[in-house]
């Protein structure tokens, strides 16, 4: 159990440090992130699925007994996160029309809920590594991988609306990493948790593969559909098989 914890937070900790990867984002030329970005978001989507379906799922179907829970807290996942993103997807538009009508504000409101939710997400994304590592090594850093590869571009996309609502970029950064910091509560959680319920492992992994295949499938996809040309089209969908492709070698560490 010492070395499983051991390896988790060590695991989160580097991803934590991905949110100051807005300091690498300064030095770049806004056509060059937008590129970056453009293959950064497909690679992330094929990990998550990657992820999801080669990795979480299939453990998840091994060590419970029972194939109709599994598919339910796998649906559980997806429906909490999109309730979530419903509930945001309202506050932001609330917040952009104070943002209008409240330009003599230091920093605007919004900018607060994107850490907050951004807090959450982070909060979830620990547990999803604890739980992780708790099935085996292997798991653990496949989904270090495709939590690490899906919070590049997000946190880039986060200290720039930071950034907008008023954050200096200093601070914007400073803040953006206090939130990552919440990973560690939620795997802290899971490993309270596990100590008594060793048999809630697996259903928490079902439970975040379905806030995966969510992400991947909401968030991520719709913006690679928004991508033009046969030329980026084939980059895109190598980027997405490169991100599935990772995640399928990772099986051979089992």
């Amino acid at each position: 159990m010492t070395i499983q914890i051991i390896s988790a937070l060590l695991a989160i900790g580097v991803v934590s440090l991905v949110s100051l990867v807005g300091i690498v984002a300064l030095a770049w030329k806004e056509s060059f992130l937008r590129k970056i970005l453009f293959l950064l978001v497909s690679v992330a989507a094929g990990a998550l699925f990657g992820d999801a379906f080669i990795h979480l799922i299939p453990e998840a179907f091994e060590e419970i007994a029972n194939p109709a829970l599994v598919s339910g807290l796998i649906l559980a996942g997806i429906l909490t996160f999109f309730a979530l993103e419903k509930f945001l997807r309202w506050h932001h538009s609330h917040g952009d029309d104070e943002l209008a009508a409240e330009t003599h504000a230091h920093v605007h409101p919004v900018g607060h809920l994107v850490l907050v939710s951004d807090g959450l997400h982070n909060f979830v994304d620990g547990v999803a590594i604890a739980a992780a590592f708790l099935v085996s090594p292997e798991v653990g850093i496949a989904t270090t991988i495709a939590i690490m590869l899906h919070e590049i571009p997000q946190e880039i996309g986060d200290f720039a609306l930071l950034i907008h609502a008023g954050f200096s970029r200093g601070k914007a950064l400073l803040v953006n990493f206090a939130s990552a910091l919440s990973a560690f509560a939620g795997a802290g959680l899971v490993f309270l948790l596990s100590a008594s319920f060793e048999t809630a492992i697996p259903l928490i992994a079902a439970f975040a593969a379905g806030n995966f295949v969510y992400i991947a499938g909401s968030d991520l996809v719709p913006e690679l559909h928004k991508t033009t040309g046969a030329r980026r089209n084939l980059l895109q969908f190598g980027a997405i098989l490169f991100g599935l492709g990772v995640m399928a070698l990772l099986l051979v560490l089992e």
